[in-house]
């Protein structure tokens, strides 16, 4: 039991984002899960219930005011094991067509984004339509969905012609794919899972933006990651006894200095801009080292 737990810590340590997204929101519907069925067995499975919906985005505007955390972990609960299951597949599988062609770090920023779109767009649908007004003081969004179909509607922007095969169906282009998504989507947004239908609309607009920027150069996931970085931070272990060590040589000149600062961002813009281009796989060995070396500094 011991070597599977330190196997899956080494897996979550060294599968980057993607895989950590995944291990998490497995935990968490299986920690979800089990409390549950412990409550349901000693009688207290209600308790349990309304514990959980404290993670759960409210749709009624009053309760989300007292409860602001929920715009970022409803996108981590599942209802049931088919939710979670396609949801994580469906994050699988165009996250790792993602990762190739982007910087891998945008990863869980646009995983954040699209679920922040997709709860923003929920909360605001069901406080303004008329038509959702006897369920707005009593439904809750959950699920990955919002931001899984941001990660599908910015790849599909990035490889429109990308042929996907499909069981049954054959091979059909990644932009068909992303297009029937969405208009089965819109088509559904009056359906019994309406919140859900409105979320992946949301989901779909932020990987559009995302698209529209990239394309100019800029990531509005960068934000976020710094965010990210930050939290991730909080909870590394720190050396107590810290050795500052001075990598410029005392022989070393301001002018060399700056020179040779200005030298290795260069080199690293290089690299960036030709991920943006031609995507990750395009990059040397040398290359991609010298990309995890400096993410490493960051």
């Amino acid at each position: 039991m011991e070597h599977f737990i330190s196997n899956l810590k080494t897996q979550f340590k060294q599968g980057g984002i993607l895989i950590q997204l995944i291990y998490i929101n497995v935990l968490i519907f299986l920690l979800a899960s089990i409390l549950k069925v412990i409550g349901t067995l000693l009688g207290f499975g209600s308790e349990i219930n309304h514990i959980l919906e404290y993670f759960y985005l409210p749709s009624n505007l009053q309760t989300f005011i007292f409860r602001p955390w929920t715009l970022i972990t409803y996108m981590f609960f599942h209802q049931d094991i088919l939710h979670i299951l396609f949801n994580m597949l469906w994050l699988y599988w165009f996250g790792t067509i993602f990762k190739a062609h982007f910087n891998p770090r945008t990863l869980g920023g646009l995983y954040f984004l699209g679920g922040i779109f997709g709860g923003i767009i929920f909360l605001i649908s069901y406080n303004v339509f008329p038509y959702f007004e006897a369920a707005r003081y009593s439904s809750t969004l959950i699920g990955a969905s919002a931001s899984v179909l941001a990660i599908v509607v910015a790849t599909a922007f990035r490889l429109p012609n990308l042929n996907l095969q499909f069981f049954l169906l054959g091979t059909i282009k990644l932009k068909w794919v992303a297009l029937v998504i969405v208009l089965l989507d819109l088509i559904s947004i009056t359906s019994d899972n309406a919140g859900g239908h409105i979320a992946h609309l949301g989901g779909a607009l932020a990987g559009y933006i995302f698209s529209l920027n990239w394309r100019s150069g800029k990531d509005i996931t960068s934000y976020i990651n710094k965010i990210i970085d930050q939290i991730v931070n909080l909870f590394k272990p720190k050396n107590r006894l810290k050795v500052k060590v001075n990598r410029r040589s005392p022989l070393e000149t301001d002018q060399e200095y700056r020179n040779r600062k200005k030298n290795a961002q260069d080199e690293i813009n290089a690299i960036l801009d030709k991920v943006k281009k031609s995507g990750y796989q395009s990059l040397s060995d040398p290359e991609k080292r010298r990309l995890f070396e400096e993410s490493k500094k960051n």
